[in-house]
C-alpha cells in the first residue's frame, strides 16, 4: 500500500500591511475577533491531509504572531525577507532543513477566507503535474493604461494557495534568474520548466489589499444576528426597571441584578450574534460582585465586547410580554436609555410592549418576559 504524501504549508505574513492602513500589519487586524492570519491558518489546519503549517513572519512581529496562534502548536515561525520572493524563500528552505514535505502548498495570509474544495482540487491536479494554481475569470473589461483594451478572455486572477512538488519549487526558488522581483510562485516554477496548470478558485479568496477589501471579507457575509429571551416573576416592591428605566409599579421584579428583563434579553441577543456565550457566562448569579448590580453593565459590556469584534449595530429590537405596567409610555424612554448605554443612534432600536390575552404565565400577571433581536454588522 503506498504510503500518504507528507503535505506541507507556507503561510507567507511577512508583510507591513502599510496600503491597509490602522497601525497594524493587515494580517493581524481582527475580523469578527480573529486576526486574518489566524482565519487564514484554520482552513488549513482543519484539512485532514495538511501535516504541518508553517508562517513566515516579519521581523519584531513575535508578539502580535503569539497572539494570533494562541490554542495552536506550530513550528517556530521563519523570519521573512525584503521581498515576499525572499520569505517564500526563506520558509522553504526552512522546511527542507526539517526534512522537506512530498507537496507544498504557499499561501498569502492576506487572502483568509479559503474554501476546503479549492485544496482538493490543487491536491488533486499535483497527481498528474508538477504544479497547480488556483484562478478565477477575469468579469471586469481589461484596458492599458494609454486606454486600449485587451481582450478579457485571455486573462485570468490567480489566487493562493499555490501547491507545488516540494523538490520542484524548491529547486526553481534556489535557481530563479527572473532578473525581477517574482511575486508569485507559478511563475518561478514555469521559468524553470515545471508543468503547472490551473484549477478553479474561488471568489471567496479575494485578497484584502485596501481598507475597502476589509468590509465585504472575501465574500463572507459581514452581518451577523443573535436573540435572546428572558423571564422574571414578579416580587414585593414599589417599581421594575424596564429598558433602562424605573418604572413605579405595585410589584418589583425578582433577581441577582436588578431583573431587567428587557436588558438581559437584549444582551443575551448581542452575545448570541457574537458567539460569545450568554448573560450567565459573563456574569454568573453566583458572583456576589453582580448582586443588585444594574443591568445597564451587562449590556454596555456586550456592547464593548462587539467592537472588540470589529462589529457594529445594525439594529436591536426589542418586545416586552406583560400586561402591566404598560409600555407605550415609556418606550420612547427605553429606546434613549439603551441607545445612551451602547453609545448609538436611537434610531438603532425599537422597543415593543404586547399582553399574552392574559393567557400564560405573563397573562396571570406572575412575571413578565422579554424578547429581543440584535443585528450586528462589520465596522467600516
Amino acid at each position: 500500500m503506498a504510503e500518504a504524501p507528507r503535505i506541507s504549508a507556507l503561510i507567507v505574513a511577512a508583510g507591513k500591511g502599510e496600503r491597509v492602513g490602522g497601525g497594524v500589519p493587515k494580517q493581524y487586524r481582527k475580523i469578527r475577533g480573529k486576526s486574518v492570519l489566524r482565519r487564514a491558518i484554520e482552513p488549513l489546519w482543519r484539512h485532514d491531509a495538511i501535516g504541518e503549517i508553517r508562517i513566515v513572519i516579519g521581523e519584531g512581529q513575535e508578539p502580535l504572531y503569539e497572539q494570533a496562534i494562541e490554542g495552536m502548536t506550530l513550528p517556530s515561525p521563519v523570519l521573512g525577507g525584503a521581498t515576499r520572493q525572499q520569505s517564500v524563500r526563506n520558509g522553504i528552505e526552512a522546511i527542507a532543513a526539517d526534512g522537506g514535505a512530498d507537496i507544498l502548498l504557499i499561501h498569502d495570509a492576506a487572502r483568509p477566507f479559503l474554501p476546503a474544495e479549492v485544496i482538493d482540487r490543487l491536491l488533486e491536479a499535483c497527481d498528474s503535474h508538477d504544479g497547480a494554481i488556483p484562478a478565477i475569470a477575469v468579469t471586469d473589461s481589461l484596458a492599458r493604461i494609454d486606454g486600449s483594451t485587451v481582450p478579457r478572455s485571455e486573462f485570468v486572477q490567480v489566487q493562493t494557495p499555490q501547491a507545488f512538488r516540494f523538490d520542484a519549487i524548491l529547486s526553481a526558488h534556489r535557481d530563479w534568474a527572473g532578473g525581477t522581483t517574482a511575486t508569485d510562485d507559478g511563475e518561478i516554477a514555469r521559468a524553470a520548466g515545471y508543468d503547472i496548470v490551473l484549477v478553479d478558485g474561488s471568489k471567496a479568496l479575494k485578497k484584502l489589499t485596501f481598507e475597502d477589501d476589509f468590509m465585504g471579507y472575501g465574500g463572507i457575509p459581514d452581518i451577523r444576528t443573535g436573540i435572546g429571551f428572558d423571564v422574571h416573576a414578579f416580587a414585593a416592591g414599589d417599581h421594575v426597571w424596564l429598558g433602562g428605566i424605573r418604572i413605579p409599579h405595585d410589584r418589583g421584579l425578582a433577581g441577582h441584578s436588578d431583573a431587567d428583563v428587557a436588558l438581559h434579553a437584549l444582551t443575551d441577543a448581542i452575545l448570541g450574534a457574537l458567539g460569545e456565550g450568554d448573560i450567565g457566562t459573563h456574569f454568573p448569579p453566583s458572583d456576589a460582585q453582580w448582586k443588585d448590580a444594574a443591568s445597564s453593565v451587562f449590556l454596555a459590556r456586550a456592547g464593548a465586547i462587539a467592537a472588540e469584534h470589529g462589529l457594529s449595530f445594525g439594529n436591536l429590537d426589542v418586545t416586552i410580554i406583560c400586561e402591566d405596567p404598560r409600555i407605550g409610555p415609556h418606550r420612547e424612554a427605553m429606546r434613549d436609555r439603551i441607545a445612551e448605554i451602547l453609545e448609538i443612534d436611537r434610531s438603532c432600536v425599537n422597543v415593543k410592549g404586547t399582553t399574552t390575552e392574559r393567557l400564560g404565565f405573563t397573562g396571570r400577571a406572575e412575571g413578565i418576559a422579554a424578547q429581543a433581536v440584535a443585528t450586528l454588522r462589520a465596522s467600516s
